[in-house]
């Protein structure tokens, strides 16, 4: 099986996973936080076809990878997590987690790989999840900036707390 087809379909079904807990979500930062998990899903899928697109399929053959070590799994789903979530400002946690999963899934390919180009590849697969993981800690500390915000009492807002 292709590395990347694989991995595209994981983001995917990433994204899909986002776009429902976004509309199931009943607090507005956890459909905002969910809302912005899709967005970036969507620009690290086209980062993945780009690096489809230029990469020569001999290199992104892995023949031990199958279709159902391919499929998105998330920790989210596992139990149901999203009644505990509604109210709950620590989803994030959740996200990351699964994120540090893709990044172990990939590098665990990595070393099972038995050709340097396709360890190669999946190393800068890898790399791609944990610039994702980036963002999406970025993308949380978007989200939780209004609540995070420290007013000085030099500034008179003392009155608000």
């Amino acid at each position: 099986m292709n590395v990347l087809d694989c991995a595209i379909k994981m983001e995917e079904d990433a994204k899909a996973h986002y776009q429902k807990l976004a509309s199931n979500a009943k607090v507005e930062e956890l459909k905002k936080l969910f809302e912005l998990m899709a967005g970036a899903e969507d620009e690290h899928l086209e980062a993945l076809k780009k690096m489809r697109d230029t990469t020569d399929p001999a290199q992104a053959q892995f023949n031990s990878l199958n279709d159902a070590a391919c499929a998105f799994r998330p920790l989210l789903g596992k139990r149901d997590l999203m009644a505990e979530l509604q109210d709950d400002p620590d989803a994030f946690k959740h996200v990351v987690k699964e994120e540090e999963e893709s990044i172990k899934f990939y590098e665990d390919l990595a070393a099972k790989a038995d050709k340097e180009a396709t360890r190669n590849l999946l190393l800068k697969i890898a790399d791609q999840e944990r610039r994702h993981l980036n963002i999406v800690e970025n993308i949380y500390l978007f989200v939780q900036s209004p609540k995070t915000y420290l007013a000085w009492g030099e500034f008179s807002n003392l009155k608000e707390f």
